[in-house]
């Protein structure tokens, strides 16, 4: 670790010299101006843990150093020591700490006191060294860990996708039963496989590239959600879902996008609602500035769950029993509701049933 850095600034050497010696250890680089320009021009060059100022210094005195110091972004949370000769004026105490001091010392100076004052400031910076080398650290290795997610996704596109070809093909060309349910599993497991990984490059996107981009066009809302809502239906064929309608539901969208948003949510309360209630996906367009879509369930979930519902991974640790995924749906549709300028929100345990609200503008905020 770079050693602590400790500045003295007094205009008289004999004191540079005591409070140097006092000061003087292991780990510690003391640096000595004798002026409070000098103290700016090392100020420049140095980043330092502690700073001892001389109130009374011709030119420059300690305060206006102070001033000067606690308006620049570089040394403004340098702590301040001022260091004085004169009487315990209250006055100037308060002008002293006005202008940033942590502490004052008065001269005849207890050496005991002075480096315990010190060792608690040096130890504190060193702290913030080690805090700040490791959340380095800690950010570069999330940003390879979603780099490689990103490279990882795209490169099992290709293979994926021969395996899903070649499924088809002995779905067409086979007559043998047993073949054909090969084939299926094949297939299904395929089009799974290739939703975990259309999740991993999104997850890339969203905490990687800047965001999950969008190709907005002019789209009417009703007929995108319907044909989501018949698509669940065909694949829960027992189940009921009750899809209603108010306004107009005009705007610019990305229509995939949003299909995905719907989709993510109604699969979402097929899964984990009550099954013999009925799932209720309502689209709101009475508003002119925007539209509201929410999908509701029967069930609640636990209260100690919502605030975590749209953390990646979150969900996949807590059911991973199931296997249905790698929990980034509901974060995937929290980013791609944020890239369309909208808010999603969720309320449980009313009336046990559980509704998502997304809200999102019917133009691109500008």
């Amino acid at each position: 670790m770079l050693p602590v850095k400790c500045l003295i600034v007094d205009d008289l050497e004999e004191n540079l010299l005591a409070l140097s010696a006092l000061l003087r250890e292991d780990g510690v680089e003391i640096l000595m101006a004798r002026s409070g320009a000098e103290a700016l021009e090392l100020l420049l060059v140095h980043d330092v843990a502690l700073a001892f100022l001389d109130v009374q210094m011709p030119g420059m005195d300690g305060f206006e150093l102070a001033e000067l110091m606690r308006g620049s972004e570089r040394t403004r949370h340098v702590p301040l020591i001022f260091v004085t000769a004169g009487s315990r004026d209250q006055y100037r105490q308060f002008k002293g700490y006005d202008a940033g001091a942590v502490d004052f010392l008065f001269k005849p100076i207890e050496p005991h006191v002075l480096k315990s004052k010190a060792d608690v400031f040096f130890q504190l910076y060193r702290q913030k060294q080690l805090l700040s080398q490791q959340l380095q650290e800690r950010t570069e290795s999330l940003r390879l860990s979603e780099m490689f997610i990103a490279v990882l996704g795209h490169d099992l596109r290709n293979p994926l996708n021969a395996i899903v070809a070649s499924a088809h093909l002995l779905q067409r060309q086979s007559a043998e039963a047993p073949v054909k349910k090969s084939a299926d599993l094949i297939l299904s497991s395929g089009k799974r496989m290739g939703r975990m990984i259309q999740d991993m490059l999104d997850l890339a996107r969203a905490r990687f590239a800047g965001g999950i981009p969008l190709t907005r066009e002019p789209l009417d809302l009703g007929p995108l959600i319907e044909r989501v809502v018949r698509e669940h239906q065909l694949i829960s064929p027992a189940r009921r879902i009750e899809r209603h309608q108010e306004g107009s539901l005009w705007g610019e969208w990305d229509a995939d996008r949003f299909a995905q948003v719907a989709s993510n949510l109604i699969g979402n309360a097929l899964q984990y609602g009550d099954p013999a209630a009925a799932v209720e996906v309502r689209m709101d367009g009475k508003d002119d500035a925007c539209v509201v879509l929410s999908v509701a369930n029967g069930g609640t979930i636990p209260e100690e769950v919502v605030p975590h519902l749209f953390d990646p991974f979150r969900r996949a640790a807590r059911d991973s029993a199931r296997g249905e995924g790698l929990g980034l749906g509901l974060y995937i549709v929290q980013q791609l509701v944020l890239a369309h300028g909208g808010t999603i929100d969720v309320e449980s345990g009313r009336n046990e049933r559980t509704e998502f609200r997304v809200t999102v503008p019917r133009r691109s905020p500008t």
